[in-house]
């Protein structure tokens, strides 16, 4: 008798909240060659790459500091600050109480 072996499922951690979780349940950000910083809907950009889970919070905590240019290593245009708070608007806030 051969006993499955278990697929394994990649972790990441959030830039935001510093939680890990399966790869499929948070958002790449990656930095490419030019520079710029794109939301990667198919995980196969290629760049330099972080992730943010898809709540708002994670998301203001990732921009107002350095927490995502630092993940990213770069600086962050103020045009690429403005399209990534729009993006990040648009996903739940936390539940309260």
């Amino acid at each position: 008798m051969t006993a499955r072996r278990r697929k394994r499922v990649p972790q990441r951690t959030c830039v935001g909240c510093r939680r890990t979780a399966p790869q499929q349940a948070l958002v790449r950000l990656v930095r490419t060659a030019e520079r710029m910083v794109l939301v990667d809907q198919e995980e196969r950009t290629p760049g330099r790459g972080a992730y943010l889970c898809p709540k708002t919070a994670c998301w203001e905590r990732a921009l107002q500091g350095r927490r995502l240019a630092n993940a990213l290593r770069t600086t962050l245009s103020n045009a690429d600050q403005e399209r990534l708070w729009r993006i990040g608007a648009n996903f739940p806030a936390p539940e309260t109480g």
